[in-house]
């Protein structure tokens, strides 16, 4: 299922200037999508990281990765309409290659293991097919 950003914003609650997932197709609902973003020249973080050699920092591609999984678990569990994803840990990051002005990039998540309400996956970031960076991750789904 592809959706939109629209769709996506029924999902999770992340808005601009916060929302790092332009689409989205969920593969396995609840364990396996892949998103997309293109990271215009305008990007509110790039007047600051760094002005003189921007590129995308790398906690804004772990939570790019993040949400695409929120996306994925919340699509599955998308009949619950009072919940939220909350990111609780990430480890084994690596960041390989820098995210330009102007690049348009993939990300790739992949369920792990749960217990009880807590979710980890393990994910990806391509650019131009390159692997530029990769982590694991949880997030913990709570009810209200």
């Amino acid at each position: 299922m592809k959706l939109n950003i629209s769709e996506i914003k029924n999902l999770i609650p992340h808005r601009d200037p916060f929302l790092f997932v332009d689409t989205c197709e969920v593969l396995i609902p609840g364990e396996h999508g892949k998103s997309q973003k293109f990271f215009s020249k305008d990007e509110y973080f790039f007047k600051g990281h760094f002005p003189s050699n921007p590129i995308v920092p790398g906690v804004i591609i772990i939570e790019a990765m993040a949400q695409t999984a929120g996306i994925v678990v919340s699509y599955k569990l998308r009949d619950y309409k009072e919940k939220s994803v909350l990111f609780m840990s990430v480890n084994k990051a690596k960041f390989r290659k820098p995210i330009l002005p102007n690049d348009n990039v993939s990300f790739e998540v992949k369920f792990l293991n749960s217990v009880r309400d807590v979710y980890k996956f393990e994910g990806i970031c391509l650019k131009e097919n390159i692997k530029v960076c990769e982590a694991e991750f949880s997030a913990m789904i709570t009810y209200k």
